[in-house]
């Protein structure tokens, strides 16, 4: 089985509501909150 993932606190790039990723941003790009990142996807049918 797979341990917890450490968790990171941000601040959505886009509509500055804090959230948490599973991932460590490195500052270079864009982070965004889960509505976010689900909004920016392209839709699959």
């Amino acid at each position: 089985m797979y341990g917890e993932r450490e968790m990171y606190k941000i601040t959505c790039s886009e509509c500055g509501k804090e959230d948490e990723v599973p991932f460590k941003p490195d500052g270079t790009r864009p982070v965004y909150c889960r509505e976010c990142y689900r909004n920016r996807r392209p839709r699959r049918f």
